[in-house]
């Protein structure tokens, strides 16, 4: 593409034999791996939603990084359908070399799959390398690799208190002039008083001091939920601010008193670092437009992942299905 994508143009995902054409022996482009869960897109037309200019590193929390040339596409998200059924719910990276721009009015050209098998060839080749067999230890282990576990090699590194990363997520059409004044700002004051250890490593200290309380709701997909208050959620914490190994961010709290509906329990998921399925036993669930938004986590400003949080049923009161949802926080 000779000119780069912004925030609101319209894209058609390319066909499975131009998207092929991309890729190299090992299913990569520029070191990020094509998915098979993406397949299902091809020829279809979306929304750019944001440019990957800053993305926060989950993987060795380095800060941020930029993925060059990429973009996000509405909230198209990994359904780990070829990684077996992992729920971590990823939004899905494109590079620019598998779209073509288009005109919001602009017909669809049917793709021709007539004797044409490179759906099957691309495929085969994005889905060769998703799981291999390691011993350690004498001990056979599955490691997996998807977009997230690639990320910090397809990515750049950027200077925390460089500007222009920040200055970029306004100048390539990513936020508003004054969300991106805002969070600038607030960035701008806390990152000097973090360096100077003024904010604890613990971000929410509990008051638990042996076991931490696990109420069992049994909440399922669809039911209504409220979130804690602040005080509250704080009863069920440790000192290390944590409940049953699960840690409580600044993301979070932006939500608490909120009113949401429970979008999944989550009963597996890959790690980012080392690429193995975790199984969880006790199960946390995520709830309906609540992500990370990247405009309270430090050192992650202006993120663009919009990770699921996972939440404890003791963070959450059951209500009434006709309570209806919280506004979305900024």
């Amino acid at each position: 593409m000779s000119k780069a994508l912004r925030r609101g143009d319209f894209v058609e995902v390319k066909s499975a034999v131009e998207i092929l054409n991309t890729l190299d022996n090992d299913g990569l482009l520029e070191k990020l791996p094509f998915m098979p869960e993406m397949i299902q897109y091809c020829g279809q037309r979306y929304v750019v939603n944001k440019r990957a200019e800053k993305i926060g590193d989950t993987i060795y929390y380095s800060g941020s990084r930029k993925l060059p040339n990429t973009v996000l596409l509405e909230d198209l998200r990994c359904d780990g359908s070829a990684h077996d059924g992992c729920q971590a719910d990823c939004r899905i990276f494109w590079k620019e070399s598998w779209l073509r721009r288009v005109q919001s009015n602009e017909r669809t050209t049917p793709i021709s799959t007539e004797n044409d098998n490179s759906s099957v060839k691309l495929n085969d080749i994005t889905t060769r390398y998703i799981k291999q067999i390691n011993i350690i230890d004498g001990k056979k282990e599955e490691i997996y690799r998807c977009q997230a576990t690639e990320l910090f090699n397809a990515s750049i590194q950027l200077h925390l208190l460089n500007p222009i990363p920040y200055v970029r997520e306004f100048t390539c059409g990513n936020v508003s002039f004054s969300h991106f004044l805002r969070i600038s700002l607030k960035a701008l004051y806390m990152e000097p008083l973090r360096k100077l250890g003024f904010f604890p490593h613990v971000f929410l200290k509990g008051k638990c001091k042996g076991s931490t309380p696990e109420d069992d709701l049994n909440l399922q997909p669809g039911d209504w939920v409220k979130i804690k208050s602040k005080e509250e959620i704080v009863e069920t914490l440790n000192e290390r601010g944590s409940t049953k190994g699960l840690w409580f961010d600044r993301e979070m709290l932006a939500y608490s008193s909120g009113t949401y509906r429970v979008k999944q329990r989550i009963k597996r998921f890959i790690d980012d670092k080392n690429g193995k399925m975790i199984q969880l036993k006790r199960e946390p669930i995520t709830l309906e437009g609540v992500v990370d938004t990247g405009n309270n986590m430090m050192r992650r400003w202006f993120c663009c992942r919009q990770i699921y949080p996972y939440w404890r049923e003791s963070w959450l009161h059951r209500v009434n299905v006709d309570t209806p949802p919280q506004e979305e926080h900024a």
